[in-house]
């Protein structure tokens, strides 16, 4: 048998956008993925359907596998022809013990690479504000191991030539031990006055930072209640960090937001919630998928120049009929004579990208304010063409046939329950990892609530701001027993961004 590869991935210090491009691709091909307890969960969801994940994490608590029970692991497995991903926080040779495991799979015979990755040692400063070098106060870096006892008789670190043989100190894992560091520098001539910081899960929404000297960095970590992780740099650099603090500043920061659009429209709500310091976890409760049958729309798409107007309540409903318009052997120039209508901005933008002009958007994006907009324009008699969701409220044609108007509502898509795995995001809501769950339409709450409906909910969303990005969204939260705390004015994921800062700045959230 052709024995497979293991690749000792880098994960980065904990933002799952700090990992590799060549990381990235590794974890999506993988067989077998061997994952860390500092790497982020996020990663994750990138493996392949089907991919085994094998939790070998250690904490102070204790270890899910001795160090020689990982390296048989990673051997066994490739052994067996697998394609293995050892997923390790921030880099793997840098105090993460890649060394041994690629000894141990080299003397095996395995196969294997190293993707290195970006180390705490440097991104951890830097989301704090710090750079460990500046040309006006440091020249030198060293790199430290904090989990080794520094009084200890055998001790590997010179401290006597560390203390003050560069100018910037980076110490990893070494809260437990931050009382005798401080006494060995101190001792071997570091001025007790140099300036300090502790980061504690830096680049996580979770970061704190403390900031102190030599002589009082111990007391006020353990005011603060600092714990591991955490990264402790000494030197000069510190200082800069009033200055250069940038990821603490953003709006968002300390805030992980569920996000439960459907998997091919989360990415632009994601994208701006981590562009504003937030972590969005995706949790799709809502698939996009086709109409069971085509035959209504086949219908429709055949008397095209019967319309007079065509209203378009989605993106999705203009991806999907113009997909099947293509399909039936038509373009947009069999729209000519039809008047069209979008129910918002980016219903509009999807109908322009056809280079179409639309007649009318409502001020208000809900199916009542398109009939205050057209009630002039509609004649008794008008034939008007839906493609909308299957479960679209039904109130737009109802208004419409109360105009006296002939009113053709054709399923364009359907909008189904996601099979999402709900462990993870049950488990970071009882553990008050998620602050805010934004919910985009009435489907994304009605899914959400049964894919959780057996796991008491109040309990779970106890502290937790839900924010809603229309009245319509708002009120299916209500009738399913879920508060509402926020309500876009603007009913536009920009408009929900913008009740969501506010939420997080004003302490809504937990």
């Amino acid at each position: 048998m052709k024995k497979g590869t293991v690749y000792l991935v880098g994960a980065g210090p904990g933002d799952p956008g700090l990992i590799t491009v060549k990381g990235l691709a590794c974890i999506q091909k993988a067989d077998v993925i061997v994952y860390d307890r500092l790497a982020s969960p996020k990663l994750l969801s990138h493996a392949a359907p089907g991919a085994e994940l094998v939790y070998v994490g250690k904490s102070p608590a204790g270890h899910a596998m001795t160090q020689e029970e990982i390296n048989q692991l990673l051997v066994e497995r490739a052994l067996k022809g697998q394609v293995v991903v050892r997923l390790k926080g921030g880099d793997p040779f840098v105090f993460g013990r890649g060394g041994e495991e690629a000894e141990a799979l080299a003397e095996a015979g395995v196969p294997f690479e190293v993707v290195p990755g970006i180390t705490s040692v440097v991104a951890v400063p830097a989301y704090a504000g710090i750079p460990v070098t500046h040309r006006n106060c440091t020249s030198t870096l060293a790199v430290i191991t904090g989990n080794e006892d520094p009084s200890k008789e055998s001790s590997r670190i010179n401290w006597e030539k560390l203390a003050t043989g560069a100018d910037t100190l980076v110490l990893l894992m070494g809260m437990a031990n931050l009382e005798s560091i401080v006494k060995q520098l101190t001792s071997h001539g570091r001025d007790p006055q140099t300036p300090v910081a502790v980061i504690c899960w830096g680049t996580r929404p979770e970061q704190k930072t403390v900031v102190g000297t030599l002589a009082n960095i111990v007391s006020r970590t353990m005011e603060a209640g600092v714990t591991n992780p955490a990264v402790i740099i000494v030197g000069e650099v510190v200082t800069l960090r009033e200055k250069l603090s940038w990821y603490e500043k953003k709006p968002l920061f300390g805030k992980r937001v569920l996000v439960t659009r459907s998997r091919e429209q989360a990415s632009q709500l994601s994208r701006a919630i981590e562009a504003l310091g937030g972590e969005a976890v995706e949790f799709p409760t809502i698939q996009i998928v086709e109409p069971e049958s085509y035959e209504p729309m086949d219908a429709a798409i055949a008397r095209l120049d019967s319309y007079r107007w065509i209203i378009f309540t989605s993106v999705n409903g203009v991806r999907f009929f113009f997909a099947h318009l293509l399909q039936q052997g038509k373009d947009v120039r069999d729209l000519k004579g039809a008047n069209l209508c979008a129910i918002g901005p980016k219903t509009k933008e999807a109908l322009e990208r056809y280079a179409l002009k639309v007649t009318y958007v409502p001020d208000e994006y809900r199916a009542e304010q398109i009939i205050a907009g057209l009630k002039g324009q509609i004649k008794p008699g008008d034939r008007i063409l839906l493609p909308r969701a299957d479960i679209a409220r039904k109130v737009l044609t109802e208004l419409l046939s109360g105009l006296g108007a002939v009113v053709d509502e054709v399923v364009a898509y359907r909008t189904i329950p996601a099979g999402e795995d709900t462990q993870l995001v049950r488990q970071m809501l009882a553990e008050g990892k998620i602050h805010i769950i934004t919910f985009t339409s009435s489907s994304t709450v009605r899914n959400f609530v049964e894919l959780l409906k057996e796991h008491k909910l109040p309990r779970l969303l106890q502290g937790v701001t839900v924010a809603c990005i229309g009245p319509v969204t708002a009120q299916t939260a209500r009738e399913l027993g879920l508060p509402v705390h926020v309500q876009a004015r603007r009913y536009t994921i920009e408009g929900l961004l913008e009740v969501v800062i506010e939420a997080a700045q004003g302490g809504e959230s937990r």
